[in-house]
C-alpha cells in the first residue's frame, strides 16, 4: 500500500516520517551559546552604543534639572543681594532730577506754519 492511501492518521504519520527524514534535528554543540552571544555582540554597532550614551546623557540632564530646581526653590540667606527688582535698583541708583525731560510734547499737525 502506498503511503498516500489509507486512513488520514496513517497518511499524517507517513508525512511526519518523511519530514523527519528530510530535515533531521541538528545536535547542539557545547559551544552553541558562546557562538550565539558572539554573533549577537558582533551585530551591535556604533549606533547602539551611541543610543545608550545618549540615553545616559538624557538621564543625567534630567537629574541635573531636578537638582537645580530644588536648589532654586530652597530659600537662601541674602549674601549682599537686595530684594529689589532690577527696575527698582536702577531707579534708586539714578533718580530723575528733571522729570520734564521725559514728559509728553504736544504736536499739532494742523498748524501750517503760522
Amino acid at each position: 500500500m502506498s503511503p498516500m492511501r489509507g486512513n488520514p492518521e496513517e497518511r499524517l504519520d507517513a508525512l511526519f516520517q518523511a519530514y523527519r527524514e528530510a530535515c533531521p534535528d541538528p545536535e547542539p554543540s557545547p559551544n552553541f551559546m558562546p557562538h550565539l552571544w558572539q554573533r549577537i555582540e558582533a551585530r551591535q554597532t556604533f549606533t547602539f552604543s551611541l543610543r545608550r550614551m545618549a540615553s545616559g546623557f538624557v538621564t543625567a540632564a534630567l537629574a541635573l534639572s531636578v537638582a537645580l530646581g530644588v536648589y532654586m526653590a530652597i530659600p537662601h540667606k541674602s549674601q549682599g543681594y537686595s530684594a529689589q527688582s532690577y527696575i527698582e535698583a536702577l531707579a534708586d541708583a539714578q533718580p530723575l532730577d528733571t522729570p520734564e525731560i521725559v514728559g509728553t510734547v504736544p504736536l499739532d499737525l494742523n498748524d501750517s506754519g503760522k
